[in-house]
């Protein structure tokens, strides 16, 4: 559609009172009042330029109920930022230089405002989208120099929104992310009443503590979510002050120091904005769908997530003959993606084949592979390299100030312009010798922090540069180039759960190498902000039982690392009936709205999730008995048509029962698992 006709007056490019709504969205812009409004089916935002030049969110609201979220009345701004000691915020006078809107990809629809304060420090491009079909508004920002001067931004705030409380209450949910190896968090989910000095609190991206979402709800269930585009560490904060009457969101960067000159631009980082009425289950299906709509990278196969072995049960100690055994059971197995882990390569940093390991070279096995009709993909830490890897020998200033000591490897500056240029060629080169379907990024922190002065960045900038400027920009350059191969995320397990990873990867890792329980613990919350197939898990080297191999089923791709040819063919067997049975489940979960039926995973107690798929109206349910828990309880299934019956059926006991809805989502089912360490799928599907 690009730009819709816009009329020149005085001497500003401004969109016509009226255009014509675009599907079903009705995008306007007021040019006496100043205003726009954005529409489509299910909400509707406002912002206003005041008679003062002051550029403010006005409200957000729902067309179908009265949830509803008004800018307080001393005024709130959509972005703040901290340039030459002043705040471009709610209070900046600024001249309108042009707006328009236009058709986006993904069936979006997309408001362009150009903003200029009146001093001419800098001109701000704003992007503020809608989506089909989705209660969600996203914002994004760039701040441009249009004077000679340098312009030094010291501060950004993604989310500085100032929220009228109505005389309510509220609570807050966020969940953690799998941080200090686990030992610090493992997907934990939180929540507290807000006021009275309780804050919601998320520390946010690369090396952090939580997911880069929150969610809140007031008493009658009318709530609000948020998350951030952005890897490299950010607060965000929910704060609630009943005496003031105020809600506050905030989300500043931590540690930004870009000086721009003329011309140059900062991207301020996108965050994304959604109303729900329920629990926390329903913020995060609304959270889930609107990401899958708009935000997450597609994945290229409709058989996505994939049935995946990986090579790590063997460490370091790899070798041609070793991986081609194992690739032909696992292709007998109905495994669709084979992935070498670390210990392919010379060292890390040097990223060719090791001719010890692979004498008929990579290329060779890659080739087997994909004969056996399987993808092929290789682990591949590009942020780390060896202190005697030729890369550091040649360039020793390249490692970035602060060391991670990824397996003894040293780290690089990403943001460093030779450093993510020579990774940009290596990781083509890699693609292009190796024929790969898959990477499997992996870590030790990826935005690293870094304060050299002789780095292309400024000293404080590497937690924003070495996001935006390096990991994000080399992927992107990947991307664009190779677009055709797929990313996994493995940042030291699941420590990297944002919303910019989410774009640019298929899937990331949880709970990373880790048993039955905690494997569940992570799925248990990562289920919250994020869709499904962004929870892949590995299941290690071990004998297969039910308990086991379902305890990694649910949610993205599944990885086996058991070292196959060592396997019993009963524990093959299983592995291959199995291995049917997810194939047959995945696209429900994928789709499907997840409901959190018990408490979060523990010892002592049965533990349950639903995966509900509206398109079928059916309802797929995993329940396990941990080794101290009670063997029955009574599990009530949720989302279901209750004047609707079901046939209710065991995958293992082959029970098959006839219920109504009404007595599913009232009675529930009794569970009676005799067997510790055992587990069972439950099908609800809807009689003809």
């Amino acid at each position: 559609m690009g730009l819709l006709r816009s009329c020149l007056l005085s001497g500003l490019l401004i969109s016509a009172a009226s255009l014509p709504s675009w599907g079903q969205f009705n995008f306007n812009y007021d040019a006496t009042q100043r205003r726009w409004t954005l529409r489509n089916s299910l909400v509707e935002a406002n912002f206003v330029l005041t008679p003062e030049g002051h550029f403010r969110f006005e409200d957000f609201h729902s067309l179908r109920n009265n949830n509803a979220w008004t800018a307080y009345p001393a005024g709130s701004s959509p972005l703040q930022i901290h340039a030459d000691g002043v705040l471009f915020d709610q209070n900046t006078p600024y001249r309108l230089v042009s707006t328009g809107r236009r058709q986006i990809p993904r069936n979006g629809l997309r408001y362009l405002i150009v903003l200029e304060d009146l001093d001419r420090r800098g001109r701000l491009f704003i992007e503020i989208e809608m989506y089909l079909q989705q209660p969600v508004l996203r914002f994004s920002a760039r701040l441009r120099n249009v004077n000679p001067q340098p312009l030094h931004v010291t501060g950004v705030d993604i989310l500085p929104l100032a929220i009228a409380d109505k005389g309510r209450t509220f609570r807050s949910f966020n969940v953690d992310q799998w941080w200090g190896g686990g030992k610090g968090g493992n997907f934990q989910v939180n929540q507290d009443t807000l006021g009275e000095g309780k804050q919601g609190v998320v520390y946010s991206g690369a090396y952090g503590q939580q997911c880069s979402w929150f969610a809140l709800r007031d008493a009658e269930n009318f709530g609000l979510f948020a998350g951030w585009e952005f890897d490299g560490r950010a607060v965000g904060v929910v704060d609630h002050n009943p005496g003031k009457a105020l809600l506050q969101l905030s989300v500043p960067v931590e540690g930004i120091d870009r000086t721009l000159a003329q011309g140059e631009e900062l991207a301020i980082p996108a965050y994304f904005l959604g109303m729900y009425q329920g629990d926390w289950d329903e913020a995060g299906y609304v959270t889930q769908r609107f990401v899958e709509a708009a935000v997450a990278q597609p994945a290229s196969d409709s058989r996505f997530p994939y049935v995946i072995w990986d090579s790590w049960n063997y460490d370091l100690y790899l070798d041609e003959a070793t991986l081609r055994r194992n690739a032909q059971i696992a292709a007998n197995l109905g495994i669709e993606l084979f992935v070498i882990d670390l210990g392919w390569a010379r060292q890390i940093g040097d990223w060719y084949a090791d001719p010890r390991k692979f004498p008929s070279g990579m290329r060779a096995l890659s080739d087997y592979v994909h004969s056996l009709g399987m993808k092929f993909g290789l682990h591949f830490a590009f942020a780390e390299a060896a202190a005697t890897s030729p890369v550091l020998l040649q360039n020793p200033d390249w490692r970035s100030s602060e060391n991670y000591h990824y397996f003894g490897a040293d780290s690089l500056c990403l943001s460093h312009r030779p450093v993510r240029e020579w990774l940009l060629a290596q990781t083509l080169r890699m693609i292009d010798d190796y024929n790969i379907d898959w990477i499997l990024q992996d870590g030790e922190n990826m935005v690293k922090q870094c304060v050299k002065t002789t780095h292309t960045h400024a000293p404080g900038d590497s937690n924003y540069a070495n996001a935006v400027d390096g990991l994000d920009w080399l992927i992107d350059q990947v991307k664009q180039q190779r677009p055709k191969v797929e990313w996994e995320n493995c940042e030291d397990g699941g420590n990297m759960m944002t919303y910019s990873m989410a774009r640019r990867y298929v899937t990331s890792i949880n709970a990373d190498d880790s048993g039955p329980m905690t494997t569940r613990q992570a799925i248990y919350g990562a289920s919250y902000p994020f869709p499904t197939r962004y929870m892949d898990r590995y299941m290690p080297n071990t004998q297969l039982t039910p308990y086991i191999t379902r305890s990694y089923m649910f949610g993205g791709p599944w990885i086996f690392m058991n070292r196959l040819p060592e396997m019993r063919p009963q524990d093959l067997q299983l592995a291959a009936s199995e291995v049917r049975l997810y194939k047959s489940m995945r696209e429900h979960i994928r789709e499907g709205k997840v409901y959190h039926l018990t408490a979060r995973p523990a010892e002592t107690r049965i533990d349950a999730l639903e995966s509900y798929n509206f398109a079928t109206g059916s309802a797929i349910v995993f329940v396990y008995r941990p080794s101290a828990a009670p063997a029955s309880r009574t599990l009530r299934v949720r989302g279901l048509n209750r004047n609707l019956s079901y046939e209710v059926r065991y995958q293992d006991s082959g029970r098959t029962l006839t219920m109504t809805g009404a007595q599913l989502l009232d009675t529930g089912i009794d569970l009676n698992l005799t067997a510790v360490n055992s587990a069972e799928i439950i099908f609800v599907t809807p009689e003809e």
